[in-house]
């Protein structure tokens, strides 16, 4: 009697104690995050920017209740994201999920007030690929304010997404971001990655100096990218002026450039490398190989183009710890300079990007081989700054903050997928300067990449090697094993005495 009185009661205890989890959690939400990158937790700046909202914030996700398989996850994260906002908002987000695709009207409706359209994705079903209109937008809305997100593309940022959103819905004026202009600068119409990540938050406007007149008084910060022309004397006057106020500087220009056709590499002055040496830092006319590098299509003698390695194209995937280089993988440039220290110690100067272990130093001028045999001798030098920070009394009294990065063009046409990573170093370096936001560590959240590391040739034919013997050894071991034991069996078995 007493067991099963025993047995009644442990029954009696799970069923109460199975309830009260679920009450518990009813009331209380908790959810661990393993990912690498903790992208599913908010960050702190998230927190602050929903905690601190005058008003609601209501966001609208519109979603297809029929989704291919390959797009699910993407809406999973979606929706897991926004219950986080709710937790953390104290009641002031709040979200809902409509399928525009339930009836005609609704369609109708999201399409032409919202302004969300649907996306055509191929999916196979049943043995045959087919074409489904699917939604995937969302619509946030804070008073008689809203954003949109037109689709959510898998792989994407989502919190930077409507953090950002919402921080935009909630300010009330924009800083303005000048693009100096005039001395032969690439327009903001060839920056158009960039121009789109920095309308978010910011007014990128380009800006030209005047001899007599001081056009950068409203900018707090300013970017010069891939002068070709000099600059006069009055332009460097008014940039020591907007230091001496403390603004904030982002430079990315070329002391190196080539020429593909004539294959040749030449040094290029505009009177700015000059200024900058003035400032601390010092920009080396010098071409940078890297054996982690880029690839060109060569014309083979049998009429077909193949893709080579060219080590004046550098692959940069080593970052200092910093915010401006949190969550990079990899930034392309195209032929890119050292970048040295020459100032004091009352300014601090901090690398940022580096080349690989295996680079090499070519001075100007120089002819391209493009079908040279690269090897080890050709990069004897390690670790090469491409991109510093230098922080301090630059110019004056008052702090400022210049980014410095030693190619023009890395941020200039941007097409490829791949080069994302380029885009968000230029305005990781915005905002990091701008010092709006604290969203930028947001932008690069996730896991895109994961190059593999440079090893010596000698490592690769051992492993090489390695692969293809040792299962080999491992069957004539197993064999070796097998045929002892059965020999050791029969001598056995042929004993007087065995059993």
């Amino acid at each position: 009697m007493k067991s099963k009185a025993a047995y009644i009661y442990g029954i009696v205890l799970l069923i109460g104690i199975i309830v009260l989890v679920n009450i518990l959690a009813s009331k209380f939400y908790l959810r661990g995050d393993m990912t690498e990158d903790n992208r599913y937790t908010l960050s702190n700046a998230t927190e602050e920017i929903v905690q601190n909202l005058d008003q609601p914030v209501t966001i609208t996700a519109y979603f297809s209740e029929e989704i291919p398989a390959k797009l699910r996850k993407t809406k999973r994260q979606f929706k897991d994201l926004l219950i986080e906002y709710v937790n953390v908002s104290d009641g002031k987000v709040n979200y809902q999920f409509i399928d525009p695709g339930k009836d005609k009207k609704t369609e109708r409706k999201v399409i032409r007030k919202e302004g969300i359209r649907p996306a055509v994705v191929n999916v196979r079903k049943q043995d045959e690929r087919k074409q489904q209109r699917v939604f995937m937008g969302a619509v946030i809305r804070k008073g008689d304010k809203k954003e949109v997100i037109s689709f959510v593309k898998p792989g994407m940022s989502i919190e930077y997404t409507i953090s950002s959103k919402i921080r935009k819905l909630s300010a009330e004026e924009k800083p303005f971001i000048g693009f100096l202009q005039g001395h032969g600068e690439p327009s903001l119409r060839k920056m158009r990655q960039v121009k789109s990540s920095l309308n978010v938050l910011y007014k990128p406007e380009e800006v030209t100096l005047s001899d007599t007149a001081n056009r950068l008084s409203k900018y707090n910060t300013l970017a010069i990218v891939a002068p070709k022309d000099s600059f006069p004397k009055s332009h460097l006057e008014q940039l020591d002026n907007f230091l001496e106020r403390g603004g904030n500087l982002l430079v990315a220009m070329n002391r190196v450039k080539g020429n593909f056709k004539r294959a040749r590499g030449m040094e290029t002055t505009t009177g700015l490398e000059n200024w900058l040496k003035e400032k601390g830092i010092e920009i080396s006319p010098k071409f940078i190989v890297d054996a982690n590098c880029g690839m060109v299509s060569v014309r083979q003698r049998q009429g077909f183009r193949a893709q080579i390695n060219f080590p004046y194209l550098p692959i940069i995937s080593n970052f200092k710890e910093h915010p401006i280089t949190k969550g990079l993988e990899a930034v392309s440039l195209e032929f890119a300079s050292p970048v040295k220290f020459t100032g004091d110690s009352s300014l601090t100067y901090k690398p940022l990007a580096l080349t690989s272990k295996k680079t090499g130093i070519q001075s100007a001028p120089l002819r391209f081989n493009i079908r040279k045999s690269w090897s080890e001798e050709d990069f004897p030098e390690s670790k090469t700054t491409v991109g510093a920070l230098l922080e301090g009394n630059i110019e004056g009294n008052r702090k400022s903050q210049m980014v410095v990065i030693s190619d023009g063009d890395f941020a200039v046409n941007l097409r490829r997928k791949q080069k994302q990573d380029n885009a968000n170093l230029f305005v990781n370096s915005l905002d990091y300067l701008a010092d709006e936001s604290g969203l930028m560590e947001l932008r690069t959240k996730g896991i895109t990449s994961r190059p593999l590391e440079q090893i010596k040739d000698s490592k690769k034919v051992f492993l090489k090697y390695f692969n293809f013997l040792l299962p080999i050894i491992i069957i004539i071991l197993f064999g070796i094993f097998r045929f002892q034991h059965k020999r050791m069996l029969r001598v056995k078995r042929m004993e007087v005495d065995y059993v």
